[in-house]
């Protein structure tokens, strides 16, 4: 059976991400403390593949995430999963609203919430943890009568708690995005996909990302996501990690690819996969089908040709 790393404990987000995947959640599913044990997990062979959060719509990139993933192994990423996220005030039975003193969560779901805490718990105390369900697992083992935890209904249901108060987010359009890891393998191109690099120049130098940019405008291959990265080498030399649109298997793509690993310092491929989105299985489909149309209209040229 198929052992799925994940951040855990169970409650979590990513733990509902990994359940909307039939094909995953029929595995041996193996909550980890932090990120980067459940990558870790994959590189030692501990697990076979890992689920973890790598950009929210509010808060942008999880960046211990990308970090682990730049600088510190050699993973490739398999699919990216998307999942909107509704974050919950928990609480034991019979604790209001009045009582709340501190609000555990990790700090990317609090950040998440700052104008429903400023506005109903003005100075609360917040603590930091590795994730809301380890939050909500805390705070319904040792039931303190001043203390909440932001996190899912799922983790309520696991742990004793009660939904104070629903949907506690500032924005309405919160989503998070999930990617799934393993030590090696492309995944087959779908007609709908996405490849994720990081550049790294040999120089910082005036005009050094213009040049980057300037490989994929050439192609007109768009880019969904572009951010800097400190490389930990010095104040101010950072590295650009690029979401683009396409798979190494297509043509373009690839040589895009050689032409920026020939000019840079070097290129980390962190993968080829199939894009999320709500339209993602139709634009798979409809992309099949027209290569197919494609392919049946090639064959009835070679046809033609005189041997």
């Amino acid at each position: 059976m198929t052992r799925i790393a994940f951040l855990g404990p169970p409650g979590t987000f990513t733990e509902e991400a990994l359940l909307t995947q039939p094909d995953l959640a029929g595995g041996e599913l193996a909550p980890m403390r932090s990120v980067p044990d459940a990558l870790t997990a994959v590189d030692t062979g501990e697990a076979d593949l890992a689920l973890v959060p790598i950009e929210n719509s509010i808060e942008g990139s999880v960046n211990v995430t990308l970090d682990t993933l730049t600088f510190e192994l050699d993973l490739l990423v398999q699919r990216e999963v998307a999942l909107a996220v509704e974050l919950n005030l928990l609480t034991p039975p019979g604790v209001g609203l009045a009582d709340v003193r501190r609000v555990m969560s990790i700090p990317h779901a609090t950040a998440q919430c700052r104008s429903f805490l400023a506005r109903e718990l003005p100075g609360v105390e917040l603590v930091a943890s590795n994730s809301t369900a380890e939050a909500a697992q805390e705070v319904g083992t040792t039931r303190p009568p001043d203390t909440a935890a932001i996190g899912t209904r799922l983790a309520a249901k696991l742990y004793g708690l009660e939904v104070l108060a629903p949907d506690i987010v500032d924005h309405s359009d919160n989503e998070t995005r999930f990617v799934l890891v393993a030590r090696d393998g492309v995944p087959a191109p779908t007609g709908h996909d996405k490849t994720s690099i990081v550049c790294f120049q040999h120089t910082d130098r005036p005009g050094s990302l213009h040049t980057i940019l300037g490989q994929f405008s050439a192609r007109n291959i768009n880019l969904t996501k572009l951010e800097s990265r400190p490389t930990r080498r010095g104040l101010g030399d950072y590295c650009f990690v690029i979401d683009l649109e396409g798979h190494v298997a297509d043509e373009v793509v690839a040589d895009c690819l050689r032409d920026l690993h020939a000019q840079l310092a070097d290129v980390k491929f962190l993968g080829s996969y199939p894009a999320a989105g709500e339209r993602g299985a139709v634009i798979r489909r409809e992309a099949d089908q027209a290569w197919k149309a494609a392919d049946t209209w090639i064959a009835s040229l070679r046809r033609q040709v005189r041997s």
